[in-house]
């Protein structure tokens, strides 16, 4: 999804850039409960009324006092701070120094064809330092801030979020001078965190709902109560056998087509952030997992969450 340089010194890395996490929580659509259709959103000027094409739509900032300009986009690229197709290492951090707080998205970066040998005298020089590296980029015609660390034997690059973006909390810590904790008590907490004790393994634990819904939708899908296209089922009147399958990828490539005639088709087509809250629509990459959760523009709802992951039962 990006391709560059990491600038070590005067020594420059070429890299790739692969999306390291994907987002697979089950995801529903908006439906007419009384027939199931999808439902369409419209791109409608609250001043006249009409519904618009993206093509003529624009970005607005709106100030406190409703006041609102038009941002063009070439005013906006004119204001880009550019780092080229470089990731600038700026400073060598100690570890500990950063708080996870500020991570954002993780980044595998795989080192271009003759470039393995830097590639790995950098990974090194970062792990017999216990440092992690600062690196200033651009990524979607946005300045990030980032760090360089180590995941196994691959550099991993994870953005980060700007000072200003981590809230600071409402509300006054607790302090140990305040409360009285008796030492039979301190001693109990450590022997259940004792008892708690282990190495981490990603492999034990599994969202299991998720599981649970996809299960029930498999269910209901080989019930009786299948909503078929209308389409489909006009053909399937006439005579003609439909596969309910091919069915609903007609209906989706339709959709698709839909979508596009009406200016719906303006995602980006990677999994990288764009500088907005929202992610964009993820995609995959040749031999690396897709990244970034999508946004869906014709009413999708957001997917279904659980708190987090129980761990599995042993046994």
């Amino acid at each position: 999804m990006w391709s560059g340089n990491i600038a070590f010194g005067l020594v420059h890395i070429p890299v790739k850039l692969y999306a390291a996490t994907e987002d697979r929580d089950v995801r529903f659509h908006q439906v007419h409960l009384a027939d199931g259709g999808r439902i369409k959103y419209e791109r409608r000027c609250q001043v006249c009324g009409e519904v618009v094409s993206f093509a003529e739509i624009g970005k607005g900032y709106e100030d406190e006092t409703g006041r609102r300009v038009v941002i063009s986009d070439e005013e906006l690229d004119s204001l880009q701070v550019e780092h080229g197709r470089e990731l600038e290492i700026v400073q060598f951090v100690p570890s500990p120094q950063i708080d996870p707080i500020h991570f954002e998205r993780a980044y595998y970066l795989e080192p271009a064809t003759g470039a393995s040998k830097p590639y790995v005298l950098l990974r090194q020089a970062l792990e017999q330092t216990d440092r992690i590296a600062l690196v200033m980029m651009t990524l979607r015609k946005r300045t990030r801030m980032a760090v360089l660390r180590i995941r196994d034997d691959v550099i991993v690059l994870q953005t980060m979020l700007w000072p200003d973006e981590v809230r600071v909390p409402e509300f006054q810590g607790i302090g140990d001078d305040e409360v009285t904790v008796r030492q039979q008590e301190l001693a109990m907490a450590n022997s259940l965190v004792e008892s708690l004790g282990g190495d981490f393994e990603p492999a034990t634990y599994r969202d299991e709902y998720r599981e649970a819904v996809l299960a029930h939708v498999a269910q209901r899908l080989a019930g009786e109560d299948v909503i078929v296209p209308e389409e489909a089922a006009v053909a399937q009147d006439s005579g003609t056998v439909v596969d309910l399958m091919a069915a609903l990828q007609e209906s989706v490539r339709r959709q698709q087509e839909a979508r596009a005639e009406g200016g719906g088709g303006d995602q980006p087509a990677d999994g990288a952030p764009t500088g907005h809250k929202a992610p964009a629509k993820r995609a995959a990459t040749k031999g690396a997992p897709r990244g970034g959760g999508g946004e869906d523009e014709d009413g999708s709802e957001k997917p279904a969450r659980r708190s987090a992951p129980r761990k599995k039962a042993a046994g």
